[in-house]
């Protein structure tokens, strides 16, 4: 008998119950007990083994986007790319990438509803000839703060208190009150955008910059937008409690429903390209993640689509144990100095390493689909095959080599250790530019979610006044309607 054929699976599945050794069990009704009304003996292994199974089948849930939805597809090249990047899985029209994607909420638990006030995870993991590519992103083109120290403090603040467990705007304006920076991802969290209709309808960003790198070795910044071919559609608040009310999965139905009916959700990708020669150009910092690319001076390039044609076989082995990480760039795609994006680069892998363990990458879901080496071995449920007998290197024995040379950013980075902000806030310029391209109706819903929050009874009126000053700055008319309807003054 060949030890190695029947690897857990359930393609091998017996035609009767066993226990998880392989020993069969002729009874999964009854335990084992003295006489038929027991008491039930510890030595019944199975309902020991069955129970004990039970009482593990939760992993830790992510601490943000725990609330996720995953389709399977594939991605196309249909614009030539190749003068910007090496990168093999877009080296010419027409290539396709089998890809998984994971949609989610950001803040709220994993059984929460998905018709809540947030932003929305857009996680695209391709599996490339060159290893995994993975593109962490948000329905929003930008985030609250662009320092990764002021992450966590950021997340606490969106969370629910942790005395009644209820998430609470008082304790959101009071943090965000003392990060001005975070007004343009609130345009968007307040706007009709912040309640998605579904995932089908909802764009994707990359948010951060990251870099391209073409053969010869030129570096260019480069933004990645997902763009729905059904367009984008949102829910008002009386139809998001009516559909919440009905159906607190309404998202994750409706993308698994429409791929069983044939109806593939697509997307095109866009990206927008920065020589970094002329990042300095700007009255903003172009890395700063709180910062959207003028698309008039930068416009969006075409590159491909995105297609979700397969349903996940397994929602726990697809879902709950797919693990992202900005980190994971191919040659050709590279990161930027973003201060936001270098600490994620870290602390993706550490928290699936916490969740899922350290081997997580050899779960079938997260494995490259290439062929790959190296010597990272053994670990807590470590399951791959390995015969070798030499695992370091080099060594005499062992013909590995290193992998041919790909080209990096060559930029010559200088400065002194130092703690600061980035010069070039500027905090209110792009956010009273979007509120300003609104009709008069979304103005006015903007306006009325925002007096909402800001009435809440625990809002100081020193809090109100601070936003109601951040608002000014950014528009004089929406600062002058949020103070008329809530009786406060600016104090800027």
């Amino acid at each position: 008998m060949d030890p190695y054929k029947y690897r857990p699976s359930s393609s091998y599945n017996a035609p009767y119950w066993t226990t998880n050794a392989g020993a069969p069990v002729y009874d999964n009704n009854s335990s084992l007990t003295v006489g038929v009304r027991g008491p039930i003996l510890l030595e019944d292994y199975h309902v020991v083994e069955k129970l004990a199974n039970f009482a593990r089948e939760r992993i830790p849930e992510r601490v943000v986007h725990a609330r996720g939805a995953t389709a399977k597809g594939f991605f196309e090249v249909t614009h030539d790319v190749s003068h910007l990047t090496c990168a093999d899985f877009l080296r010419t029209p027409g290539v396709q990438t089998p890809v998984i994607v994971r949609f989610s909420t950001v803040i709220h638990e994993r059984g929460s509803p998905e018709t809540l006030r947030d932003l929305r995870g857009f996680a695209v993991k391709f599996y490339t000839r060159e290893g995994n590519f993975d593109l962490v992103g948000n329905n929003f083109p930008t985030f609250f703060v662009r320092d990764a120290m002021q992450f966590p403090d950021s997340i606490h603040a969106l969370k629910p208190n942790p005395k009644t467990h209820i998430q609470e705007y008082w304790r959101i304006l009071d943090y965000f009150s003392h990060k001005p920076e975070s007004l343009h991802t609130f345009i968007f969290f307040f706007d009709d955008v912040g309640i998605p209709l579904n995932y089908r309808h909802m764009e994707g960003f990359g948010v951060h910059a990251y870099t391209l790198i073409n053969r010869a070795g030129k570096a260019s910044y480069v933004k990645f937008h997902w763009k729905p071919t059904c367009g984008v559609k949102c829910l008002m608040e009386e139809e998001a409690i009516r559909v919440g009310g009905s159906n607190h999965s309404h998202a994750t139905k409706d993308l698994y429903d429409s791929i069983a009916a044939g109806i593939y959700p697509e997307w095109k990708l866009f990206i927008q390209i920065m020589d970094p020669a002329d990042q300095d150009k700007f009255d903003f910092d172009p890395l700063d993640v709180s910062k959207t690319w003028p698309e008039d001076i930068l416009p969006l390039q075409p590159v491909g689509r995105l297609v979700l044609n397969k349903n996940i076989d397994n929602f726990f082995n697809e879902n709950e144990m797919l693990a992202f990480n900005p980190g994971h760039v191919v040659p050709g795609v590279y990161y930027s100095e973003d201060k936001l994006l270098q600490v994620r680069i870290f602390s993706y892998s550490d928290t699936q390493r916490h969740r899922l363990g350290p081997n997580y990458m050899q779960l079938p879901v997260n494995a490259p689909k290439c062929a790959h080496h190296n010597n990272h071995y053994d670990g807590f449920m470590n399951f791959l095959h390995r015969d070798e007998e030499v695992d370091y290197f080099p060594s005499r024995f062992d013909p590995v080599r290193h992998s041919e040379t790909y080209p990096i950013p060559p930029a010559v980075l200088h400065g002194r250790r130092e703690r600061q902000i980035i010069p070039k806030e500027n905090n209110f310029k792009q956010p009273g530019e979007k509120y300003r391209s609104w009709d008069p109706a979304r103005q006015e819903r903007y306006v009325r979610r925002w007096v909402e929050a800001l009435s809440d009874p625990r809002v100081t009126y020193e809090i109100r006044s601070i936003w109601v000053s951040y608002w000014t700055e950014a528009d004089r008319s929406l600062g002058m309607k949020l103070a008329n309807r809530l009786n406060v003054r600016p104090t800027m």
